[in-house]
C-alpha cells in the first residue's frame, strides 16, 4: 500500500528521499544497512518505487559482483601466496607512506588493464598483511587503494565503464569511437597526481580504524603450541633455528627439536634443520598458521600421523577441558583419541607454562585449551563425551597448505573480461564457484567471507537511486545544467559537467551517469558550437572518479566493511581528491582535445 501523494511532483519526493536517506547516513546513529532499508521503504511508501521493482536490487550486477569478489579475496588470502609477498616487500615496506606508494600504486597501475575491482581484490590481502606486521591500520591502506583502482581505470579504454560507453556514444555521434589509449594523456596525468596525493593524504582518514569485529578479538588466550615435521621440499631446510625464528619475526619459537628420537628441549639457535625433524613449536595462531604455509610444514596429529588435505567437513575446533573430563590427567596416546572419538589433537595452549613433549605425550590438564581436528558435523556430540567445554567459533586454520590455484583462477578471469569473452559479474560468479570446487575455500568459509550488511544496503539502495531516473529527476538535472551552462566559459562549461557526472553517479552508478549525460553534454557542446569530445571525456572522468560515497562503485564498496570505515569516512579523503581531478583534468581535457 502506497500513500497517496499525486498532488507532489514525484521527482521533488525523489530528491527528498535521496537528501533525507544522506543526511541519516552522515549523522550515523542508524547502521547504513538499517538506513538503506529504510529509504527503501519510504520509497515505496510515497509510490516513487513500484513494488514489483523494490526488491530488483538485490538481484543487480554490482550486488552479484561485490559478494564473489569478497569470496575470491578471502580464497586468495587464504591459499599462502599472499604471506610470500609481503614477506618479500616487508623489510622495504616499513612505513605507511612507502606501503601507499607500493600498493596504490600497484593497484593504479593494474587497474589500467584489469578490471579494476579485479585488481584491488587481488591486492587487499597483500594490504593486510602488510598491515599486521608492520602495525598499519588497515583503515589508512584500503580507501587510497580503492581510489587507486578509480584512478588507473580512467587510462585506457577497458578500464573502466564509462570509457567504453562514452565511446560508443561519440561512435553514434560523430561516426568513431575512441581507440584503446584516447583516454591515457588525461588518465596517466590524473593517476599521476592522484597518487602522489594519496601518498600524503591517508592522514585525513580515521587512524586505528578496525575493520569489522570477529570473535576473534574476544580471545587472549597464551601461545599454542603444535608440532611439524620437516619434509624434504621445506624452505627451512639447511637453516639454522634461529634464522627460522627470524622468519617468522620472532613470533613463533621452537621449543623442542626432534632428529631419529633424539631431544633437544632448548636447542641451540646455530643447529641445522634437516629433512624429517620434528619441531615443536610455540605462538599465537596466525603466526602458526603463516609459518607451517610459507616453510610447507607438515602438522602431525596425535596419532603421529600427517595432516591430509581438508575436506568441508572436516575442520578444526578449539574447546576447554572440564575437571569431569578423561582427558585430565592422561595423554592422548594413552587415551587413544582417534579411535575412541574419530578426531585427533593438533595444538594445546596452557597458561603459564611450556609445553616441550611431543603431543602424543604431553599430559592434558583442567582448563587446557585444546585444537581438535575431526568432523565438525559429529564434534559437538564427541566434546560432550569428552567433557569440553566447546570455545565460541573463530578462524583457527594452523592446517591448510600453500596454493597457487586461487591467484590463477583470477587471473584467468580477468583475462577473460578484457578480452571481451564474459561480463564481469559472470567472471567473478565463475571464478567463486570454481574456488569452491578445487576446496580452495569451503562452503562455509565462502558466506563467513561476504559481508551481508553491505550487500544488503546495497540491495536496498540501488531502486532506490534508480527512481531519480524514473522519476524524471536526472532530466530536470540536466535542465538545470543546460540552463547554468549558457552563462559560463567553455572551461567552466567542462568543469560544470565534471563535477555534476561526480556528484550523480553514486546515485545511478556510473554506467547510468555516462548514459544520462553525455547526450546532454554533446547537445550543451553543440548549443556553444564547440567540438564535443572534451565534454564526452570530462562526463567519463567525472563518472569513473566518484570518491564521495561508498555506494557509487563497487571498489568503494569492496573497502567499506574490511577497513572499518562509515558513510561519511569518504568524503574526507574523496573531496579534496575530486576537487584536484577537477583542477587538473579539466585543463588536462582541454589541452589533449581542445574545445
Amino acid at each position: 500500500m502506497t500513500l497517496d501523494l499525486g498532488f507532489i511532483d514525484q521527482r521533488f519526493l525523489a530528491f527528498a528521499i535521496v537528501i533525507g536517506m544522506m543526511a541519516l547516513f552522515a549523522w550515523g546513529r542508524w547502521r547504513y544497512d538499517f538506513v538503506a532499508l529504510f529509504s527503501l521503504l519510504a520509497s515505496i511508501a510515497v509510490g516513487i518505487v513500484p513494488p514489483d521493482r523494490a526488491f530488483t536490487g538485490f538481484s543487480n550486477d554490482i550486488v552479484i559482483i561485490v559478494g564473489t569478489a569478497l569470496v575470491v579475496s578471502a580464497a586468495i588470502s587464504k591459499s599462502g601466496v599472499i604471506e610470500r609477498i609481503a614477506r618479500s616487500v616487508g623489510g622495504l615496506l616499513t612505513t605507511t607512506n612507502r606501503q601507499i606508494f607500493a600498493l596504490v600504486g600497484s593497484v593504479t597501475a593494474m587497474s589500467g588493464f584489469v578490471k579494476n575491482i579485479g585488481a584491488l581484490t587481488m591486492l587487499m590481502p597483500v594490504a593486510f598483511q602488510l598491515a599486521r606486521r608492520t602495525g598499519t591500520s588497515p583503515s589508512s591502506l584500503l580507501m587510497p587503494m580503492a581510489f587507486g583502482s578509480l584512478l588507473g581505470g580512467t587510462v585506457t579504454l577497458i578500464g573502466t565503464s564509462p570509457n567504453i560507453i562514452v565511446s560508443g556514444l561519440r561512435e553514434d555521434i560523430l561516426g568513431k569511437p575512441y581507440t584503446m589509449f584516447d583516454f591515457a594523456p588525461v588518465g596517466i596525468i590524473l593517476s599521476v597526481v592522484g597518487v602522489v596525493f594519496l601518498i600524503f593524504g591517508w592522514r585525513m582518514l580515521p587512524q586505528g580504524r578496525k575493520g569489522a569485529p570477529t570473535m576473534d578479538a574476544a580471545f587472549n588466550l597464551e601461545a599454542y603450541t603444535t608440532e611439524v615435521s620437516v619434509p624434504e621440499d621445506s624452505p627451512c631446510v639447511d637453516i639454522t633455528i634461529r634464522a627460522f625464528e627470524d622468519l617468522s619475526e620472532n613470533e613463533v619459537e621452537v621449543i623442542a627439536h626432534f632428529r631419529d628420537r633424539r631431544r633437544r628441549y632448548q636447542p641451540a639457535g646455530n643447529v641445522v634443520i634437516k629433512p624429517g625433524d620434528v619441531l615443536i613449536l610455540q605462538g599465537e595462531p596466525e603466526a602458526l598458521e603463516r609459518i607451517v604455509v610459507l616453510e610447507k610444514l607438515k602438522l602431525v596429529q596425535s596419532d603421529d600421523a600427517a595432516v591430509d588435505t581438508p575436506r568441508d567437513d572436516i575442520g578444526l575446533m578449539e574447546a576447554v577441558i572440564t575437571k569431569e573430563s578423561e582427558l585430565v590427567g592422561v595423554t592422548v596416546h594413552q587415551i587413544k583419541l582417534f579411535d575412541r572419538h574419530g578426531v585427533t589433537l593438533l595444538a594445546v595452549s596452557r597458561r603459564g607454562r611450556r609445553i616441550a613433549n611431543r603431543l602424543r605425550q604431553v599430559r592434558l590438564q583442567a582448563g587446557d585449551v585444546i585444537v581438535l581436528r575431526g568432523d565438525l558435523t559429529q564434534m559437538p556430540e564427541t566434546l560432550g563425551a569428552l567433557h569440553c567445554l566447546p570455545l565460541a567459533e573463530r578462524a583457527i586454520r594452523i592446517d591448510r597448505t600453500p596454493s597457487y590455484l586461487p591467484v590463477g583462477i583470477l587471473a584467468a578471469a580477468m583475462v577473460l573480461v578484457a578480452l571481451g569473452y564474459v561480463p564481469v559479474t559472470v567472471a567473478f560468479f565463475g571464478a567463486a564457484v570454481l574456488l569452491l570446487l578445487f576446496r580452495s575455500l569451503t562452503l562455509k568459509e565462502a558466506y563467513d567471507a561476504i559481508d551481508w550488511p553491505i550487500l544488503i544496503m546495497l540491495g536496498a539502495l540501488i531502486p532506490v537511486s534508480d527512481a531519480l531516473r524514473t522519476t524524471g529527476g536526472t532530466e530536470l538535472i540536466g535542465m538545470w545544467l543546460s540552463e547554468a551552462g549558457t552563462y559560463l566559459p567553455a572551461m567552466g562549461s567542462l568543469l560544470l559537467i565534471m563535477a555534476v557526472a561526480m556528484a550523480v553517479t553514486p546515485f545511478l552508478n556510473n554506467a547510468a551517469t555516462v548514459l544520462v549525460m553525455a547526450p546532454i553534454a554533446a547537445s550543451f557542446a553543440k548549443q556553444l558550437g564547440e567540438n564535443p569530445d572534451p565534454f564526452l571525456m570530462g562526463v567519463a572522468i567525472g563518472a569513473a572518479c566518484d570518491f564521495l560515497t561508498p555506494i557509487g562503485h563497487q571498489c568503494n564498496t569492496l573497502v567499506m566493511g574490511p577497513g572499518g570505515y562509515r558513510f561519511g569516512d569518504y568524503w574526507r579523503l574523496g573531496l579534496p581528491l575530486s576537487i584536484i581531478v577537477l583542477l587538473v583534468g579539466a585543463p588536462a581535457i582541454a589541452f589533449f582535445w581542445p574545445f
